[in-house]
């Protein structure tokens, strides 16, 4: 289905299924500007941050056909020059990427990650000690492989478990022209059978976002002259631009996702990382952990944490399951970042809307009804559609521009998330969603952007899509 055809379609379901539901505005503040140090202890802990998370219905149909790509990244901002101990995933950590298949909020089929470090020459301070071309290179010093392993909720609320692969090697670090003189973007893939891959490995932080003048008291630099302390309009910057992250993704068939016999619906996801409860310091150097599994981090829709969540409750969020999320909601009702806008941006950037504010609710807790609706348990999921096939066109507006394959129906890795999220928190829904749905919509909220728009390297046309790891021997910051 054509997407101006799909526009009439689902906005009508829309119009008819919110009329009675709210009162007040609806719209997609939803999943994702990134969640990059957003709570002081896992800001501590940045081998098991996850910083964004990304689920679409996987856009080559001719070679993935009825897949859905989970896609989650976990620690911030790697300088690729970082050497010589290049960073990894860590050991003692357990990944997973979570989803609800019945709307409880609470996983039905969760994928585990376990990694395993070996070190071939602990005599040299080298990562490598020649030219890598492969995961498996004899000249790789470190190495890295990891375990997948698959659980399936079943009746009386027990799992069954399936290990998928086991020493599936990560790829190495990019390192400059000598260490890898050529780098595979595709490396490290691995085909499950049955239409499933997966890879994990360093890659370019896909995400793009303006953050040292968001955190500077709330800017938008294309917006300076208007804010409450005035500066020269100039173009955003991407604040993660350069930098790479650690990516675990999978592609699976929809139908792995889904509660059978169901060949379409629509899935909640959420990743997340854990620690052993106790970790004990030897003194040598070394150390042990013991105890059950404790969740030190979480991703649904990641800037809840960073700019809803007060600070004293930000590790308790992480820590917390999204099943539990009701307690938070007042926070959602009435976002801190409403009133900031109010404050520090004076006409014709105001008029936002401090309480009541059920459009974030909705789209950030329970999903939009004829969209991505989940039921009425609130839980911070990224939720998908998986009825809602690409077309071959996107807009990285999704929703916001009547494109219902994009965010917050799920997200894909070009959707321009922090405009979109900033632009509902602000009020401005636009015209097609004001006029459709009765959003607040008062210009030029409308068109308020970070201007970091675009992702400075290109995506992959196949999976994992996330593009190759920036070199450290050219990595210049910023620049």
């Amino acid at each position: 289905m054509k997407r101006g055809v799909m526009l009439v379609a689902l906005v009508g379901v829309v119009v008819a299924a919110m009329a009675a539901a709210f009162t007040g505005v609806l719209g997609p503040s939803s999943a994702s500007a990134s969640s990059h140090r957003e709570a002081p202890l896992i800001s501590d802990d940045p081998t098991a941050d996850n910083t964004d998370l990304y689920a679409f219905v996987s856009p080559d149909t001719a070679t993935a056909p009825n897949t859905v790509t989970l896609i989650a990244n976990y620690i911030p901002f790697e300088d690729p020059a970082g050497g010589p101990n290049y960073y990894r995933f860590d050991p003692t950590a357990l990944y997973e990427i979570k989803v609800d298949n019945d709307g409880d909020a609470e996983e039905d089929v969760v994928y585990q990650f376990r990694f395993e470090t070996t070190v071939a020459n602990g005599n040299t301070f080298l990562y490598n000690t020649g030219p890598v071309t492969s995961p498996l290179d004899g000249d790789l010093n470190v190495k890295q492989t990891y375990t997948l392993t698959r659980l399936v909720r079943k009746a009386g609320n027990t799992f069954t478990k399936t290990v998928l692969g086991s020493n599936l090697p990560v790829p190495p670090a990019n390192i400059g022209p000598r260490s890898n003189p050529t780098y595979d973007p595709y490396q490290g893939v691995a085909d499950l059978g049955g239409g499933r891959k997966v890879f994990t490995g360093p890659r370019d932080d896909p995400f793009f976002v303006d953050l040292g003048s968001i955190f500077d008291l709330g800017g938008l630099r294309p917006l300076n002259p208007f804010h409450a302390i005035p500066l020269s309009a100039e173009a955003g910057v991407d604040g993660v631009r350069n930098y790479n992250t650690h990516t675990i993704a999978i592609q699976v068939p929809k139908t792995d996702l889904l509660r059978a016999p169901a060949a379409n619906g629509t899935i909640g996801i959420y990743a997340s990382a854990s620690r052993p409860k106790i970790r004990l310091l030897r003194g040598d150097g070394t150390f042990d952990a013991h105890g059950p599994w404790v969740q030190v981090s979480r991703l649904g829709n990641p800037l809840v944490n960073e700019v809803i969540i007060p600070l004293w409750k930000k590790d308790l969020w992480n820590a917390s399951d999204p099943k539990n999320d009701s307690q938070f909601v007042d926070r959602y009702t009435s976002p801190e970042l409403g009133g900031l806008i109010n404050l520090l941006y004076g006409p014709p950037v105001n008029d936002t809307q401090t309480s009541a504010r059920d459009d974030l609710v909705a789209v950030l807790l329970t999903g939009v009804p004829g969209l991505n609706f989940t039921g009425n348990t609130k839980a911070d999921l990224l939720r998908l559609n998986t009825a809602i096939d690409p077309d071959g066109t996107e807009d990285a507006f999704g929703v916001l521009a009547g494109d219902f394959q994009g965010f917050p129906n799920g997200r894909r890795l070009a959707d321009d998330v922090t405009d979109i999220e900033v632009r509902a928190v602000a009020c401005g829904y636009g015209p097609i969603l004001a006029a459709a749905l009765g959003l607040c919509n008062f210009p030029p909220n409308d068109t308020a952007t970070d201007g970091a728009q675009a992702n400075e390297n290109p995506f992959l046309a196949h999976f994992p899509y996330v593009a190759a790891p920036n070199r450290g021997y050219e990595h210049t910051g910023h620049s």
